[in-house]
């Protein structure tokens, strides 16, 4: 079903959250309402295991067509998003993409999180010949697995955040981990790089604990940790994870338990203040995109919580209970900007412009930070089709997430025979 989002900011309050340099660079009013507005298609987790992920990546990505609507559109066109819902599901998703790219008659899609859902959908966007941007974090693209016309321009992928992950986890935390991942693509991307970066170190898994990611309690896993594990690394996904770390800290009580090293995905859209994960005091977690402001945070950071409707803290300022998915929402803001400033090189004018615009998405390099990428600053190398960036370990403190170590986009750089340049289309 197509619908439009249940949060749409008025023009005045963009106006107000990106700052007059932004949404004034263009004024204009006369343009709008004479062009065609452009029809992205967004494939969304409305339901599922990523419905989650899928509420915030819909109000991410409403406030940021509204923002480049208010500041003259893309090429002077206004930005239409159209919803559709996979359910999280592989099948579904292909289904999507078939809808968006026919009778929706969208320009292009983009929005899909779940890396299964990307791995069935992709090859039916290749199959259309329409230009199909992920908002994902698995190696899929980057591997060289997919097609031409899939892309990841606004979010590191795994392989490069555990790279620069491993170093600090060896040094600081230890070097004889157990890995307890969901099973499935994104886990088993985790599994497979972080043991040959781990290594790289000096250091060993001694366990891997694969847990179906629609698993509704863990307690029977948990066992399975051997006594000698120094880390314990943790990521889990879905609408479960609360009960994950809840249970993870009644399996340790208040007895000896390795250091915790997780990535945010076990703690995405839940408050870090919640009953029963006090035993997550003093343990760090990987952030795409700090949940709590940091204190150095600049101008673009600042206009972009305003813009999505996110307070200091990573939750709704209209509900503090409302809980965002922070370090991986902000993807679909910077994907869109990303394809604003394809269109615009490109001069695309319709469908028959589709490969001219991938070839221009493939000449891009640097994106400097900025009301575009209040993430931080990133490089896209377009033969893997993928995006590098720099990535944040933060410490649980006060029950409040504290960024204490910040990568460069060099430390996640690597190399690998992917070059989706010298694919046909």
């Amino acid at each position: 079903m197509t619908t439009t989002s249940l949060f749409t900011p008025s023009r005045r309050r963009v106006l107000q959250g990106m700052g007059a340099g932004l949404a004034t660079a263009a004024l204009p009013g006369h343009v709008w309402g004479q062009a065609a507005p452009l029809k992205i298609g967004f494939q969304l987790h409305r339901t599922g295991i990523g419905a989650a992920y899928g509420r915030w990546y819909e109000r991410t990505t409403t406030a940021a067509a509204a923002a480049i609507n208010a500041a003259g559109g893309i090429a002077g066109r206004q930005v239409e998003i159209l919803y559709e819902d996979d359910a999280t599901d592989p099948k579904r998703g292909a289904e999507v993409v078939e809808k968006l790219a026919g009778p929706s008659g969208c320009d292009l899609i983009m929005g899909t999180l779940f890396s299964h859902v990307v791995m069935g959908a992709a090859p039916r966007a290749g199959e259309l010949k329409i230009p199909y941007l992920v908002c994902s974090e698995g190696y899929h693209v980057a591997s060289g697995a997919l097609n031409r016309w899939v892309l990841q321009p606004g979010i590191t992928d795994v392989r490069a955040q555990i790279s620069t992950m491993a170093p600090w986890v060896a040094s600081t935390l230890g070097k004889k981990v157990t890995m307890v991942f969901p099973d499935y693509a994104f886990g088993h991307d985790h599994r497979d790089f972080f043991t040959t970066a781990i290594a790289a170190q000096g250091g060993e898994v001694i366990a891997q604990i694969a847990i179906p990611p629609t698993e509704t309690s863990f307690t029977r896993y948990f066992p399975q940790i051997p006594a000698e594990t120094e880390v314990l690394y943790h990521v889990m996904v879905g609408p479960a994870v609360l009960t994950f770390v809840k249970e993870l800290g009644e399996f340790y009580g208040t007895g000896a338990k390795p250091a915790l090293f997780g990535f945010i995905d076990s703690l995405e859209a839940v408050d870090t203040a919640s009953p029963g994960l006090e035993f997550l005091e003093g343990s760090h977690f990987w952030e795409g995109h700090c949940r709590a402001k940091p204190a150095d945070a600049g101008e673009a950071e600042t206009a972009y919580r305003a813009a999505v409707g996110v307070d200091d803290n990573g939750a709704s300022v209209s509900d503090a209970k409302d809980v965002s998915t922070y370090a991986h929402m902000f993807s679909c803001w910077e994907t869109l900007y990303f394809i604003k400033q394809a269109v615009e090189a490109s001069g695309y004018a319709g469908p028959a412009d589709r490969q001219k615009l991938v070839e221009a998405m493939e000449a891009v390099t640097d994106l400097p930070e900025g009301a575009e990428r209040p993430q931080g600053p990133m490089r896209f190398d377009g033969k893997k089709h993928q995006a590098f960036g720099v990535q944040n370990i933060s410490k649980m403190e006060g029950g409040k997430l504290v960024r204490v170590h910040q990568t460069t986009i060099e430390e996640g750089l690597y190399d690998n025979d992917t070059d989706y340049t010298a694919m046909s289309f």
